[in-house]
């Protein structure tokens, strides 16, 4: 990939759309967002005996190293943000050594959270046209949409659908932040198809998830949606002058929040101490509960600033057995203050790689819709993590690769279609006269 700092054409741009090689480890990333998005293994019982992660990770990955030399992105064209996720992983490691607490539990937790470097390592070396990225995107999104819908008629007895399915899916918190992160993209499928039983389709989609997400009856996820909603609005209804989709967002939320927000309008009442009922009562000591627990990161983290608890470990430190409800106080007390650094960086350049991409004038319009559902679904993630212990789930991540993969083939599409100037470094023409040989 270019460098980062070479200025972005303002032509207008449409993305190469041929399917490039390496189909094959293509086909097994595929399979892996599929197995980590959807979890079959959860409520496809046969299916639990197979390490289907590992099995779809590792075959990809030996895909993509089996065809070094003739992909179109090398490892020397990873972005900055790789390398912050990377530094991120190995001081996790170190803390893990070297943990206070429990040594050998926060190193198997490290190891399956190191998982995620690879994944988006191979996502952005492998996503190198338009195709493949509303691929990877449709994937995530219909799997959520299936776990929605799978959550609610198995738990449809379950308060809060909780422990309906298992893994990233098992807390109801972390169900709602994943549909959070992802509606947006369900969003952008809607407006840049334009055939009717599509749209229909997408809208039914979407419904389901709204319909899982105020189940969950997570004051975090509601708060989550009004925020990233907005964006997506001002994105999509203003600035797309789509103001129908104002008023439907508007009159879908209160019809939702009427047929199935009943308990998440009581916690949201619990939380300024209205308490009158059994589960305002639960909802006013959670909250009381996770403010002890902010108190108690920042004891650890005062304790412990360098290299943290290790991965896992707030568990046990905090003394009643629960995360802290606070992404970023959760990865400074389990991995120290540097993680917490690099944990930003990585995340800013999220924002960094979306401003780029908002600077390109005349995108084709599906380019310019999912440039749209990505600021959202960043927006939904910054402030859902105030409120959610999910410094370790992958959604975010594949978010940022997503945005890398995007900028890197405007990038890529520019250095083909432009010649080196003068003004370019040796660097530069020497990438360009590569990509082009």
């Amino acid at each position: 990939m270019l460098t980062q700092d070479r200025k972005i054409a303002t032509r207008s741009v449409e993305l190469p759309r041929a399917a490039p090689p390496l189909s094959g480890a293509f086909f097994w990333l595929s399979a892996f967002y599929i197995v980590y998005c959807a979890r079959p293994e959860d409520w496809i019982p046969v299916l639990g005996y197979l390490p289907l992660a590992k099995i779809t990770g590792v075959f990809a990955l030996l895909g993509l190293l089996s065809t070094l030399g003739r992909s179109q992105r090398k490892f020397v064209d990873l972005p900055r943000e790789s390398n912050y996720l990377l530094a991120m992983t190995v001081i996790l490691f170190m803390s893990a050594v070297f943990s206070p607490v429990w040594k050998g539990g926060a190193l198997n937790n490290t190891l399956d959270f190191a998982k995620v470097w690879i994944v988006w390592v191979i996502t952005f070396m492998l996503v190198t046209d338009f195709a493949r990225l509303r691929r990877v995107i449709y994937i995530q999104t219909a799997s959520v949409a299936i776990i929605s819908l799978v959550s609610v008629v198995l738990g449809h007895n379950q308060p809060r659908l909780e422990g309906v399915l298992g893994g990233i899916y098992s807390n109801p918190n972390d169900l709602a932040f994943a549909i959070v992160l992802t509606l947006p993209f369900g969003l952008a499928f809607l407006l840049s198809t334009k055939r009717s039983f599509v749209k229909l389709l997408w809208t039914g989609t979407m419904l389901v998830m709204g319909f899982a997400l105020f189940r969950t009856a997570s004051r975090a996820g509601f708060i989550s949606l009004v925020i990233s909603g907005a964006v997506c609005l001002w994105y999509f209804g203003v600035k797309g002058r789509r103001f129908f989709l104002i008023v439907a967002s508007t009159l879908t939320v209160v019809v939702l929040l009427i047929v199935a927000g009943g308990t998440l309008t009581e916690r949201l009442a619990a939380t300024g101490g209205n308490v009158s009922t059994q589960e305002e009562e639960r909802a006013y000591g959670s909250y009381e509960e996770r403010r002890y627990l902010n108190y108690k990161a920042l004891e650890g983290i005062g304790h412990y600033p360098v290299l943290g608890l290790g991965v896992r470990n707030f568990e046990t430190y905090s003394g009643v057995w629960k995360d802290v409800h606070n992404s970023y106080l959760q990865i400074a007390v389990e991995g120290g203050i540097p993680s917490l650094i690099l944990y930003l960086l990585f995340f800013a350049s999220a924002f960094s790689n979306l401003r780029k991409l908002r600077r390109v004038r005349d995108l084709d319009a599906p380019t310019t819709l999912f440039v749209g559902a990505l600021h959202s679904s960043m927006i939904g993630f910054v402030v859902g993590a105030l409120f959610a212990p999910v410094a370790y789930q992958f959604f975010p991540y594949f978010a940022v690769a997503y945005t890398s993969a995007l900028l890197a083939m405007i990038e890529e599409r520019g250095a083909m279609s432009e010649p080196p100037s003068a003004e370019s470094d040796g660097r530069i023409r020497y990438r360009v006269l590569r990509a082009n040989s």
